[in-house]
């Protein structure tokens, strides 16, 4: 099953109709705690449950849930998706064991799905949170974060503090697996997004090493050129790229718009398969990435996981 999305809003909602909550820069999970064991669900439906073994202790729980959240990991204090991203692809179990000592992350957990066998997902969010606050899912590695009344204080107040941003919910809304809704909005305050990746170039003077990543993103057009990104792609990040990335060579390139020659030449164009997260100051009128900076692969999410914008 796939989560339930929020949509990208245009003004905080008011009124009591409404909660907010803080936008965590992490990685959407489904976790599953049933007969004693937890599993945990990428948003494209992978298990990823060895890659975390910090969350063992969740699968004490005593009841038969699922739950929706997000995993974070810190830098300076603040949730990172940098810093989860190393995390994401770890699959051997004495590795996820290392990093999950120097590198740990926290399940912040916001909705409830199902409870001991009943699926709650069609109870208005009012009902399933207070259902969530009821369980007393707090632990060394995962909480229920709080959720607050008044959404441009918090607005202002997780833009001070470095958060990505926050969520607005309607507290009438029904969980509906794998929807894009105006039930539940997002308003970030950095610019990150996700990207595809339709071609890689190799560092300057180099046969061995990547240098960047040409990336665009779904349009109704097709896949739409928005820049070359270098930033960020250095060492062992820019060899783990290439091992993902090599595999994927194709003849021409995967974007519906010309890419300028500039980009274009001496690019090993790939089939558009891998998505990328990536920093940014926005678009330039040209509809290129500004200074963007690679910040790591997807690999819960693909391509037909992106919101598709107009052509």
């Amino acid at each position: 099953m796939r989560p339930m999305l929020a949509s990208k809003g245009s003004h905080v909602p008011t009124g009591s109709a409404w909660v907010h909550e803080v936008k965590w820069d992490g990685v959407r999970v489904l976790a599953e705690v049933a007969d004693g064991r937890l599993r945990l669900w990428s948003r494209n439906e992978n298990e990823i449950t060895a890659a975390y073994p910090e969350l063992r202790g969740l699968a004490d729980l005593g009841r038969d849930v699922l739950l929706d959240g997000e995993l974070v990991a810190f830098t300076d204090g603040v949730p990172r998706f940098s810093a989860i991203a190393d995390r994401m692809h770890v699959r051997n179990v004495r590795r996820a064991q290392e990093l999950s000592r120097v590198n740990p992350v926290t399940l912040l957990v916001f909705d409830l799905l199902r409870l001991d066998g009943e699926d709650v997902m069609g109870r208005p969010l009012s009902e399933r949170r207070a259902l969530l606050e009821s369980l007393g899912v707090q632990g060394p590695s995962w909480q229920v974060p709080a959720t607050y009344g008044d959404g441009r204080m918090l607005l202002d107040a997780t833009e001070q503090q470095g958060l990505e941003g926050i969520v607005s919910k309607k507290l009438s809304s029904r969980y509906h697996p794998g929807r894009r809704t105006e039930s539940w909005l997002k308003f970030p305050h950095r610019h990150t997004g996700s990207y595809v990746v339709g071609g890689w170039r190799l560092e300057t003077d180099s046969d061995t090493r990547i240098g960047a990543v040409l990336v665009g993103e779904p349009t109704g057009e097709g896949l739409a050129y928005r820049g070359r990104v270098g930033s960020g792609i250095a060492g062992r990040t820019g060899q783990r790229l290439l091992e993902v990335l090599g595999p994927l060579a194709a003849d021409a390139s995967p974007f519906c718009d010309e890419v300028p020659k500039v980009d274009a030449l001496g690019t090993t164009w790939v089939r558009p398969e891998v998505v990328v997260e990536v920093a940014s100051l926005g678009l330039t009128p040209g509809l290129r990435l500004r200074q963007p900076s690679y910040l790591g692969t997807r690999a819960d999410l693909a391509p037909a996981d992106l919101e598709v914008r107009g052509g």
